[in-house]
């Protein structure tokens, strides 16, 4: 099966929620592969968002964890190649093919595949303006999206499940991330109004993940409370 998880915006946590549906779908005996499309902001030598989930995993040997292209500049993919190296860095992006081409390699010797989308629903990951949804649809994946409790998000995840559905994501998951421990009134009654959202257009619903988890536990090795949180998501691999 293949998961792509996106984002109502950047750092909403879909590193983290990818993490912990990697450890889920790890736990039942799966082997799994996460592919990041295109990693921005990261110097060469530095972690990207694949190397944080296997380090928050531990380095499991049932997973496999693989990049697309990597970008310095933190910026949506096409904007980040056109700054680093110009026109021929923009053209030389890999494809929407090039990208199903490689994950459908990667679904022959994985159980799971979960595809880490760049920002939001909606930005290009090719020149072409090919967008992680379009992404999602060429490969049939059952879509993931990971909101945030705090003020705006009731607008911004609306019009992403919006965009989803009408795009053909009749069904999906929505995933609260970066919940706080102590919420404000605020952020209980998002929580609510973000679940009747998944409601409404019929979507899957998995309550909050901590803020946090992504950076609790040591520097190297395995992220237990990550590893805990997983077991949240296991409605999304059913």
């Amino acid at each position: 099966m293949i998961y792509v998880v996106t984002g109502t915006d950047t750092d909403v946590g879909k590193t983290v929620v990818t993490a912990a549906l990697a450890a889920t779908a790890l736990r039942r005996g799966d082997r799994v592969a996460v592919y990041k499309p295109t990693q921005t902001g990261v110097l060469p030598g530095q972690d990207g968002d694949v190397q944080n989930t296997a380090r928050w995993l531990g380095g499991p040997d049932r997973l496999s964890v693989v990049e697309g292209v990597r970008l310095l500049e933190p910026m949506a993919p096409v904007d980040a190649a056109l700054e680093e190296g110009g026109e021929a860095a923009a053209d030389a992006l890999p494809t929407l093919a090039e990208h199903v081409r490689r994950i459908k390699a990667l679904a022959q010797g994985h159980d799971s595949v979960i595809v880490e989308g760049a920002g939001g629903l909606l930005v290009s990951l090719t020149r072409a303006g090919e967008t992680v949804a379009d992404l999602g649809a060429a490969l049939d994946a059952h879509l993931v999206v990971v909101t945030r409790p705090d003020l705006g998000t009731l607008n911004h995840t609306a019009l992403t499940l919006e965009a989803a559905v009408a795009r053909g994501f009749t069904r999906g998951t929505l995933v609260l991330g970066s919940y706080p421990g102590a919420p404000t009134a605020l952020h209980v009654r998002n929580r609510g109004n973000l679940e009747t959202l998944a409601a409404d257009r019929g979507w899957g619903w998995v309550d909050g993940l901590l803020a946090g988890l992504g950076s609790t536990g040591p520097a190297q090795g395995r992220n237990e409370d990550l590893w805990a949180a997983g077991g949240r998501l296991a409605s999304v691999l059913a």
